[in-house]
């Protein structure tokens, strides 16, 4: 069979695929990422029924996946908004660092990877899916909800950091000296920072500029600007998806609304794409001799994010059932893990089966947190006769108030009152 012909079969038996999916999980209202990678894990190297020809075709739109779900979710939320967050969700970002790095530098010590492997594995239990989540909160209708600013301003502060632990994982990984580690750091940082000064300083004109009463136009100049962007970041050793994080937060009001609707399903096709695309790229040959450690480490690191998720929504005055939907929701690991493991697995090879499977055990569970961690506290309360009341108004505590997103008025009726 001729290639194209191949690629346009396989392509479009996984798209219509998708779509079938996607339907029977709306019917059962679960949401359908476990589905996707399940489904890429069967129809991947070493799956049922492996696919070639769609192979390089799916890798790009993966990666285009990632930058308009990170793109859309940036599109929420104002400069001055991201910046307010971060003042205030910096304490929180520190108690995720501690809590959520710690059990895999541990683990791989305790492996007999050493320092480097220690340092690589920190990485991949430490950093959310802003992807898988980004997904989950549109699927969930969350948006709008009080917590989902908490949620934001954690993956936020995580995905800035990457702009830190990568290239010094770079440098660690090729045994550079402080000198060349220093200068990728400054590289990294300086990207960002100027970023966020175009942002802030020059956001109205950015969204000038990009305006058009054409949604045609519309949509090829964002969609440019934000895949020219999210390519030069990543030329610059920071993450593709901050990229496309800080060109939706360039972009407000009657422009950033339009980009929005038009864009949206673009980014559901293309998530849909990433989420396959993980599963395609993992050889389930891989996963049984390293499940144990990994859902070890999944069952400590989900406790770990919801503790995070937690105290991040208790800092901010939300009432209880928001603080257990914010601890939920971060659960799923996803893309930054599989690119940390990546970087790593030619000075540890270990780590790629096992990072892998605890992706995966992460990435299918997340949505599963994020949708049923409130109710099971609130049936578990109910059971031990100490369901005090209604949930949403106990134990909230006075915080610096966390700006609310850009939001659609039957979202915000979902909000959680503290």
């Amino acid at each position: 069979m001729h290639d194209t012909t191949a690629l346009l079969v396989e392509l479009g038996s996984v798209i219509l695929g998708l779509g079938i999916i996607g339907r029977f999980a709306g019917r059962v209202g679960l949401s359908p990422i476990p589905l996707y990678l399940l489904a890429g894990l069967a129809f991947g190297e070493g799956g049922l029924l492996p696919l070639g020809a769609s192979e390089e075709f799916t890798a790009v739109g993966a990666e285009i996946g990632v930058i308009l779900l990170l793109l859309l979710l940036g599109l929420e939320y104002s400069a001055s908004e991201l910046v307010t967050s971060l003042k205030t969700q910096y304490p929180s970002g520190a108690v995720d660092f501690v809590l959520n790095a710690t059990p895999g530098a541990v683990a791989a010590l305790l492996l007999g990877w050493g320092p480097v492997g220690a340092v690589a594995l920190a990485g991949v239990t430490w950093i959310s899916s802003s992807g898988v989540i980004a997904k989950v909160l549109a699927d969930l209708g969350r948006l709008g909800n009080r917590e989902t600013p908490v949620i934001l301003g954690v993956l936020v502060i995580e995905d800035l950091s990457m702009a830190v632990y990568l290239p010094l994982l770079t440098a660690m990984l090729a045994g550079v000296g402080f000198a060349g580690g220093s200068v990728a750091l400054l590289v990294a940082l300086g990207t960002v920072g100027f970023v966020l000064y175009l942002a802030l300083r020059h956001g109205r004109l950015i969204s000038r500029a990009v305006s058009s009463d054409n949604p045609e136009m519309l949509l090829l100049v964002v969609l440019g600007l934000t895949v020219l962007v999210a390519g030069v970041a990543q030329q610059l050793q920071v993450s593709a998806a901050v990229g496309a994080f800080l060109v939706g937060i360039a972009l407000s009001g009657e422009v950033a609304e339009g980009a929005r609707k038009l864009l949206t399903p673009l980014r559901d096709l293309f998530a849909a794409v990433f989420f396959v695309f993980f599963g395609l790229s993992t050889d389930p040959a891989e996963i049984p001799p390293v499940l144990l450690p990994a859902a070890l480490l999944a069952v400590v690191t989900v406790f770990t994010k919801i503790a995070t998720g937690w105290y991040a929504a208790r800092r901010a005055g939300i009432g209880s059932r928001g603080r257990w939907r914010a601890g939920g929701t971060l659960v799923a690991r996803g893309e930054f893990s599989i690119v940390i493991a990546g970087l790593a697995v030619a000075t540890e090879p270990r780590i790629g089966p096992i990072a892998t499977a605890y992706v995966l055990i992460l990435v299918i569970v997340g949505p599963l947190t994020a949708r049923w961690t409130q109710p099971a506290v609130e049936q578990i309360r109910k059971w031990r006769g100490k369901d005090g009341g209604p949930a949403g108004r106990t134990g909230a505590v006075p915080a610096a108030p966390v700006p609310a997103p850009q939001e659609e008025p039957e979202l915000a009726a979902s909000a959680d009152t503290p």
